[in-house]
């Protein structure tokens, strides 16, 4: 990597020093030259493909967004050399000072709106956010962490309720307007700049439900707001999307929907958290599993439909994460 930074222009003595990295294979590396920074990604080919990345780089300064711009790529080694956008995520901000959350989170769901709007014209070459791919979603949770992590035996009786909870999530979602669905919206992958969000890691994008990437931001998995507040968050956004033509439902309606999504996204999260501890040797996502899962039972007052789920989660879940 080294070696093909100090062929380019200004970064003959490039000394790439990391920067981050995230749940991926992918690496980060913040090199300089005289009169800029800039971030190097690291993907190997073998695991990861850049020209999904240099896509959506693409679509999202097409709507004027802020993303990092793909300035130099060795396809061949998995090398990209971007723009940067700094160095503060949203987290990390929000952590140190809850009460910029208000600042914050206005301006990413004003580019969420962007994203949302200007993306109908680029929605239509991403791959479908389907049922299908929603199915297999949802078995993560099912899978890496009921049954690898927890060893939690599903009875017939469990198999059916269970399967009757995907149906209903997997309905709610291909029922939505589809729109660009960047799918890791949140706080990790948001940075603080001057002029909006710099939006990371949108490599994932497909055409999928109109509450997906909210349900990412507000119920983030990663930090927790009061159900009073995310509720005004919602309903601003309801409103606004509604009025630029996004969608026609009314507030019961949406916040139905942003809660079940939210359901979906929930679970398969949890289900990632314990992969990758079991595949990927990364055992610290499994303490945002509980934060993760309480979102779903704090809907269980309100959806009895989630009865079975929340039950599972309070009686044989969340137990089984506390054992050591």
């Amino acid at each position: 990597m080294a070696a093909w930074l100090r062929q380019i222009e200004g970064l003959a003595d490039a000394d790439p020093q990391p920067a981050s990295r995230d749940a991926s294979f992918r690496r980060y590396f913040r090199v300089h030259s005289a009169k800029a920074s800039y971030v190097v990604m690291d993907a190997p080919p073998a695991q990861e493909d850049c020209k999904p990345f240099i896509e959506s780089a693409g679509f999202l300064e097409s709507m004027q967004l802020q993303a990092p711009r793909v300035l130099e790529a060795n396809l061949d080694d998995g090398f990209l050399l971007l723009s940067d956008l700094g160095t503060t995520q949203y987290l990390e901000l929000l952590s140190e000072d809850r009460d910029s959350a208000d600042t914050l989170y206005s301006t990413a769901l004003r580019a969420l709106l962007i994203i949302q709007s200007r993306g109908e014209a680029f929605q239509g070459q991403l791959p479908p956010y389907d049922a299908d791919f929603l199915r297999v979603e949802l078995a993560l949770f099912h899978d890496w962490l009921c049954e690898k992590h927890l060893g939690i035996e599903f009875s017939d009786t469990d198999e059916a309720s269970w399967q009757s909870i995907c149906d209903l999530l997997i309905r709610n979602a291909v029922d939505q307007p589809q729109v660009f669905v960047h799918r890791d919206y949140h706080s990790r992958n948001l940075m603080v700049c001057d002029d909006g969000p710099g939006i990371l890691d949108f490599q994932d994008a497909m055409e999928g439900a109109l509450t997906y990437d909210l349900a990412s931001l507000l119920k983030d998995c990663y930090i927790k707001w009061p159900d009073e507040q995310i509720a005004s968050w919602v309903g601003q956004f309801c409103e606004d999307a509604r009025n630029i033509g996004l969608h026609d439902l009314s507030a019961d309606q949406f916040t139905r929907s942003f809660d079940l999504m939210g359901v979906q996204r929930h679970l398969k999260a949890a289900g990632i958290f314990a992969r990758l501890n079991h595949r990927d040797g990364k055992p610290d996502y499994l303490l945002d599993v509980p934060r993760t899962l309480s979102y779903i039972t704090d809907l269980g007052p309100r959806y009895a439909e989630l009865g079975f789920l929340v039950d599972l989660i309070n009686d044989r879940v969340l137990p089984g994460l506390e054992q050591p």
